[in-house]
């Protein structure tokens, strides 16, 4: 079988969205994507780290010289303790950057949860990207999105998805359940949005677009919500 790629990506179907209509989008050196939750810090996926990385904001075309792009360097990556690669459990990760960004029309922070309460299955969700994988760095040059359909949490453990790996109560899955262009997800740490609210972090995934693999998302629960807290209060 396939190997099981960290963000599964490509948004192949999707559409464009309006320019900078998403401000609070970053985009990773890593080829990943993130979320600016406050002028100098990014929440993103954990598989997303690397040395010296840096992070774009302000883009809706990665090539073109836009006046709004801002380029700023990240200070410190806090990867969450309890991250395991193997087992994709805890993928989630925090960057300082090492200045705040300007924020402006195209530049602006998302808010965080306020509970960190589940998703129910059936749920319409939004997830935007330029289609970037590590894997084979190829990216769409604008910004586009896709719904994805939250899929119950039982039927992706079992045997017709993903057997191997346990979908715990801090992850979610999320696709089209019939398959097609718009199974595929956005960066890999990109933001989820259900109803407008950040819920979810773009993890893993496998075959874009296949009925049976949907896009697997660490849920933004009370304990992450805590430790996030956590780490800001810690390096201000």
């Amino acid at each position: 079988s396939s190997p099981i790629l960290s963000g599964c990506v490509e948004i192949i179907g999707g559409w464009e969205v309006k320019p900078h209509s998403k401000p609070y989008i970053a985009f990773l050196s890593t080829f990943c994507g993130g979320a600016l939750i406050k002028p100098n810090w990014v929440l993103t996926a954990a598989h997303c780290h690397e040395k010296n990385i840096f992070v774009i904001l302000g883009a809706h075309s990665l090539t073109e010289n836009e006046e709004t792009k801002q380029f700023i360097r990240v200070k410190s990556a806090i990867i969450h303790p309890q991250y395991n690669p193997k087992k994709y459990s805890n993928d989630i990760m925090l960057l300082q950057l090492n200045q705040n960004a300007q924020l402006s029309k195209s530049i602006s922070t998302v808010s965080l949860p306020n509970f960190g309460e589940d998703v129910k299955a059936g749920t319409k969700c939004s997830v935007a990207g330029w289609g970037a994988t590590r894997n084979n760095g190829s990216t769409v040059d604008k910004l586009r999105e896709v719904t994805v359909t939250i899929i119950d949490r039982d039927d992706c453990n079992g045997p017709n998805y993903y057997e191997k790996i346990e979908i715990t109560r801090n992850m979610l899955c999320a696709g089209n359940p019939n398959g097609g262009k718009d199974a595929c997800q956005g960066d890999s740490g990109g933001p989820l949005l259900c109803d407008g609210v950040y819920r979810g972090i773009v993890s893993f995934g496998e075959n874009c677009g296949l009925p049976n693999k949907p896009g697997v998302y660490v849920l933004i629960t009370k304990e992450y919500l805590e430790w996030i807290e956590k780490v800001i209060r810690q390096y201000g």
